[in-house]
């Protein structure tokens, strides 16, 4: 079963705010049938540690507009991870992406 309607919406958010972000690499991965926790991961590659935070915050705002809030924030400076539950965004730096 694919993902549901409201979680492929919320990934379409968040994707807009990682591409106004210039982020870059970006990837949908449906989890739909393999996990139970989450339904979609959402995986995109900031070409440096301050454009990871600045897509990272983008996307929560973006979400947080349409009445989103992440469970959790958790990462380095490399990494940032934004979990809302069914939908779990990874914002890398180019170098750990490689």
């Amino acid at each position: 079963m694919p993902a549901s309607k409201s979680v492929t919406e919320l990934t379409q958010v968040a994707a807009r705010a990682i591409a106004d972000k210039f982020g870059t690499e970006m990837i949908a991965i449906d989890l739909s049938d393999q996990m139970v926790l989450s339904e979609v991961f959402l995986i995109a590659t900031g070409a440096n540690i301050r454009q990871v935070d600045a897509i990272a915050d983008e996307v929560e705002e973006k979400l947080r507009l349409i009445g989103e809030k992440p469970a959790r924030r958790e990462g380095t400076d490399e990494w940032i991870l934004l979990d809302y539950s069914d939908l779990v965004v990874h914002i890398q730096s180019a170098d750990l992406r490689r």
